[in-house]
């Protein structure tokens, strides 16, 4: 903020402050009445928080998820003082301008001691590298440094807390001593894994959610050159030294003004690859003005060293069209849809990508909606398709309109029959059974987890309820050690979320179920939920899951047993002094990797509760 000399001066800087508050408050008032209230007035929409929940969030958190984070697709329409406005009459509170720090940089005086493996040194020590942590996205840390013994001793070692950020979304990647991590305002981070000291920050156009990906560029950047590479809520992925981040090159991946990046990309052989999803038209689609719908998943393969596109490849293959008018008259188009949420999971052997993709827009309905897609490595091209959920076009706001025993839709955007909205948003894992089978396994919405063949067009091996299904809410990712395939109960809409599944990997019998367990948030807080929707990671012997509770418990891999358990709902200090503290864990999971365990808690959301910190865990 600006230094004022003068007690005089300061007063009139204050008072002008505060008066620019209330005049802006005006204007967002009737800014938040006119953009915002369908979703987010008490009652009107269980998929979004009331004005009344959104009260105790900061003015600069809001602001943040307007401009560049969560927010950003519905805002806009807005101009960046509306946007300010209606941040500060949301919060109630004025924002104030951005301060920098170099609080907790490594190498000075307020920073805990370095450590010095350079990163080529450290790339060749075991690692977790992007969302599943290798390639198949089994999520299992097999060589992580943390045995079942050494569980019960983890104690906090430091925390990292995100600047103005309302969640801690992205999965944190550790190669050796480096940890690369961001957050919905778009801030990059290069951490020393061992300290929590800030190597470099970068920042992006947009929030980043997804995990990041480190890999060897190699000529003609020079050999010994490593980068590190992501996507943001503005459809645009990055490469950047991972040394410095210097930015290397950016590259749009789709010009579609609904278009994000939320899943972690996946780098192979030179080439990265991005997904896409399209947060914002499912809401914009209930809107008799918008021409709904246009949006299409997609993966972009991309050439690591400049940035270049080699290849795209669409979920929904026939482009949208004209399909009749909306009661405004407003021409409607599809078909729409078919995101892709997740990390695509490669398999080098079969030369193929597979991905799980959401549900339709618009129809007319596809096959390739809610469905398993396996694409060629090279080209893109679809070499088979697995449906799980047929016929789900879901847009919101249309529940009460649509369905079986609705003869008649009020808004003509919304289908006929409103689909369930189960989609796929957890990345497929491939993992081998004792037996020596390979298989992939994935769970959805539905509350199915699914195990495909891959050698088999993706037919169904067998296929295990872990829980009801529910549309709010992703599920984000299952585990596999070669025994066991473990799932987390997510079910936010259902009367008993939460709770833990082993499932044995030969048969699809259940190996052992832990039901949810007290939880450790505020009863009284609609948002305070015992979902267990976060991607759950193995370590040998011992299953860890967040919870939507802010518990993050450790489950023995035999029987089930809680044998473990951290409470993050509670301010923290933090080793860059940035005011943390935890709340719903959702989304990304922990990561155990060089003898330490980090994961992430606070994600603002439907029925999540904020936060924005890191917490890193030893044993001691």
């Amino acid at each position: 903020m600006k230094t004022f000399f003068g007690a005089s001066a300061a007063l009139v800087g204050l008072c002008a402050h505060g008066l620019l508050a209330q005049q802006n408050s005006g204007v967002g008032n009737e800014l938040f009445t006119r953009e915002c209230a369908t979703c987010h007035q008490a009652g009107n929409n269980d998929r979004a928080p009331s004005l009344q929940a959104l009260r105790d969030l900061a003015p600069e958190a809001i602001l943040t998820a307007l401009t560049t984070g969560r927010m950003a697709a519905q805002a806009q329409r807005l101009s960046p003082a509306d946007r300010k406005a209606v941040a500060e009459f949301v919060a109630g509170r004025a924002v104030t301008a951005a301060t920098t720090s170099s609080a907790g940089q490594c190498g000075t005086a307020t920073s805990t001691t370095t450590t010095t493996a350079s990163l080529e040194a450290s790339f060749n020590k075991p690692s977790w590298n992007g969302w599943g942590g290798a390639l198949g996205s089994a999520r299992y840390a097999k060589e992580g440094g943390i045995t079942a013994t050494d569980v019960p001793r983890l104690k906090l070692a430091w925390a990292f807390g995100f600047p103005r950020a309302l969640s801690a979304r992205t999965q944190p990647t550790v190669i050796g001593d480096w940890l690369f991590t961001a957050s919905d305002t778009g801030d990059v981070f290069a951490l020393d894994a061992k300290t929590g000291c800030t190597r470099w920050t970068y920042t992006a156009k947009a929030g980043v959610r997804g995990a990041l990906v480190i890999a060897l560029l190699g000529a003609p950047l020079g050999s010994g050159k490593y980068g590190v590479f992501f996507g943001d809520g503005q459809a645009n992925a990055y490469g950047l030294d991972a040394e410095t981040g210097r930015q290397l090159w950016m590259l749009k991946v789709d010009t579609h003004p609904n278009a994000v990046i939320t899943g972690a990309p996946a780098v192979y052989d030179g080439r990265l690859y991005v997904p896409t999803s399209g947060v914002g038209e499912e809401s914009r689609g209930q809107d008799p003005n918008y021409a709904c719908c246009s949006f299409r998943g997609s993966v972009s393969a991309i050439d690591i060293r400049n940035g270049e596109l080699r290849w795209k490849s669409y979920a929904i293959q026939a482009e949208p069209s004209p399909r009749g008018k909306s009661s405004k008259g407003v021409e409607l188009l599809g078909p729409a849809g078919a995101g892709i949420w997740s990390s695509p999971t490669i398999d080098a052997a079969r030369g193929v990508l597979y991905v799980g993709t959401g549900n339709g827009y618009a129809g007319p309905e596809q096959k390739t909606m809610n469905a398993i897609i396996a694409m060629d490595l090279k080209t893109g091209a679809h070499k088979w398709v697995q449906q799980a959920t047929p016929n789900d076009v879901w847009l919101m706001q249309c529940e009460s309109q649509a369905g079986a025993k609705a003869p008649k839709q009020v808004n003509a955007n919304c289908p006929d029959d409103e689909g369930p909205d189960f989609d796929f948003s957890s990345a497929p894992l491939m993992t081998k059974t004792t037996s020596g089978r390979e298989l992939l396994v994935v769970p959805q919405k539905s509350g199915v987890l699914w195990a495909l063949d891959p050698d088999k067009q993706g037919a169904v091996v067998w296929q295990y309820r872990y829980g009801r299904g529910s549309g709010l809410g992703g599920q984000w990712g299952a585990a596999a050690d070669g025994v066991n395939a473990y799932i987390g109960t997510g079910d936010a809409l259902s009367p008993q979320p939460g709770g833990m599944h082993a499932v044995n990997l030969e048969t699809g019998e259940r190996a052992w179920f832990v039901p949810p367990q007290q939880k450790l948030c505020s009863a009284t807080d609609r948002r305070c939920s015992a979902s267990q929707s976060a991607a759950v990671t193995a370590i040998p012997g011992v299953v860890f899951s967040a919870g939507g509770d802010g518990g993050l418990r450790a489950y023995a891999a035999k029987d089930g047993a809680i044998v473990w358990s951290f409470d993050t709902n509670r301010p923290f200090q933090t080793v860059n002094g940035v005011p943390a503290n935890g709340g719903t864990m959702d989304a990304s999971g922990a990561v155990a990797m060089g003898g330490m365990l980090f994961v992430n808690s606070g994600y603002n959301s439907f029925v999540g509760r904020a936060g924005n910190v890191l917490l890193a865990f030893r044993v001691e």
